[in-house]
């Protein structure tokens, strides 16, 4: 009998064959000799789709919930699926989080279910953070959950099963960088205590990627929604040599995107392809998205260079501090900043994709499992003024921001303080307002046509989000 891990070998021989017989496979490079990207029709209505949905559930979940920040006395400082990095554990002995990840607890359809509740439209999870490991039953590699935890079953099968079943889209998260692979090298600007060999061929573990990919979107987990790529930043060369004079999209080298991106539009030409790298966007990509900030801003550090294009657009937080699970980590937001997330973005004319770390049991901690529940009493009362909207008439103001949705406008007014005194001048809106009503409870609020104002008393404003649904004529 061939040995497990020559196996393993075997198959990632046979799947690189099959992606360099595909057509445009090969070594072909991101020079932009490449042809312009032609989305398929399937891929055009699932942009539609997911600028109407408006709001997505974010998972890191991984072998590094095991510690939960804390190993051998140290707290990570941070977030906390950096741990291998931060506090510099070595490959074998980050391995071992492997054999003690039993998360007999997880219930795909609770997940499911907690999210659908919320209002949440589709869910985004790692499938492969920067640790390497893979959250699903990969054949080119036994790093991966049914092949090194006691659990031994594929959990990304069993969440897009249900997500079929409960009509919530999947989408999967999977890291460009690899602290764990051999091949990824040369070093970026992270991973370089893992303890690998000063050695590596990049194209192969370009290669091996591919290959997990294609196992991820070959058919399996049914129909992917999209992937969304991180780790990018990793080979940057102007982070790397702190030299701003280096143009943002240098790197020291070639990710291959545009074959990648190929590889997944060939495979599920409806998937989505978006990457968290902080710059414009790349031919090939579906939408953007902007890591802990809402579009065209960058009070978080990683926005410095990013572009808001053409592309539809997602903004990711956290509902707590950190991505994945931290023990220490109590700081869970309030709904007033959740919803103030959600209706910002969706003014903006973008989701929220709002992140929770499980924990190694396979449970969401409590407090999450609580912010869900608020969350859901706002959506199912409040959502008309988001789902299937687009960023309203009126530009981002001090007190909030619009949505629109035909020929209803829907003003929120997120901070009180802001809107000063009863009255709101909606500046730039095009046509006059017909009708205006609360939405929390129908009652009629006064305007001025001429002027495009409203006048919302403070004895009807909401601590959380008032709502103004005006009915619009051109």
């Amino acid at each position: 009998m061939i040995p497990t891990r020559s196996r393993r070998r075997l198959s990632l021989s046979l799947a690189i064959l099959l992606l360099l017989a595909l057509p445009g496979g090969g070594n072909s490079q991101t020079s932009g000799s490449e042809p312009p990207y032609k989305p398929a029709p399937e891929n055009l209505e699932a942009r539609k789709w997911f600028q109407d949905a408006k709001f997505g559930l974010f998972l890191h979940w991984g072998i590094y919930s095991v510690p939960g920040g804390e190993y051998k006395g140290q707290n990570v400082k941070g977030i906390a699926e950096w741990i291998m990095y931060r506090l510099k554990i070595p490959i074998p002995e980050y391995e071992q989080f492997a054999t003690q990840f039993n998360p007999t607890e997880f219930d795909a359809a609770e997940w499911v279910r907690l999210a659908k509740q919320a209002g949440m439209k589709y869910i985004t999870i790692t499938s492969k953070h920067h640790d390497g490991f893979a959250m699903w039953d990969s054949k080119v590699s036994d790093y991966d959950i049914v092949d090194r935890t006691p659990y031994k079953k594929d959990v990304l099968k069993m969440l897009a099963d249900e997500c079929q079943k409960q009509g919530i889209k999947l989408f999967f998260y999977h890291s460009h960088l690899d602290w764990h692979h051999p091949d990824y090298y040369p070093r970026g600007r992270t991973g370089e205590f893992s303890g690998r060999p000063e050695s590596g061929d990049f194209n192969k573990y370009l290669d091996y990627m591919d290959a997990q990919l294609a196992e991820l979107l070959g058919g399996h987990y049914g129909r992917v929604a999209g992937i969304w790529f991180d780790g990018w930043w990793d080979q940057q060369l102007r982070r790397m040599k702190d030299d701003r004079s280096i143009p943002a999209t240098q790197t020291q080298v070639d990710w291959r995107l545009r074959r990648t991106y190929d590889l997944i539009h060939r495979l599920q030409p409806q998937a989505l392809v978006g990457n968290n790298h902080h710059v414009a966007p790349f031919e090939g990509e579906d939408f953007q998205m902007f890591e802990k900030d809402l579009p065209g801003q960058n009070t978080a550090g990683f926005n410095v260079d990013s572009k808001i294009g053409q592309l539809p657009l997602e903004m990711c937080e956290t509902t707590n501090d950190s991505w994945g699970y931290k023990k220490s980590d109590k700081n869970f937001k309030p709904l007033k900043t959740l919803v103030g997330y959600l209706v910002g973005a969706a003014g903006r004319n973008a989701n929220l994709l709002l992140n929770i770390g499980p924990q190694p049991t396979g449970k969401f901690p409590p407090e999450a499992v609580e912010q869900l529940k608020q969350l859901s009493g706002w959506t199912s009362k409040y959502g008309d003024s988001i789902y299937g909207t687009r960023g309203g008439p009126v530009a981002p103001q001090k007190w909030g921001v619009t949505t629109q949705k035909g020929n209803k406008v829907y003003v929120h007014v997120l901070d009180n303080e802001a809107a000063n005194g009863e009255e709101i001048t909606l500046a730039g809106m095009a046509g006059k307002i017909k009708k205006a009503k609360l939405m929390s409870n129908g009652g009629d609020v006064k305007f001025d046509a001429t002027k495009n104002t409203v006048y919302v008393p403070k004895s009807s404003r909401d601590p959380i989000d008032t709502v103004v649904v005006l009915e619009v004529t051109k």
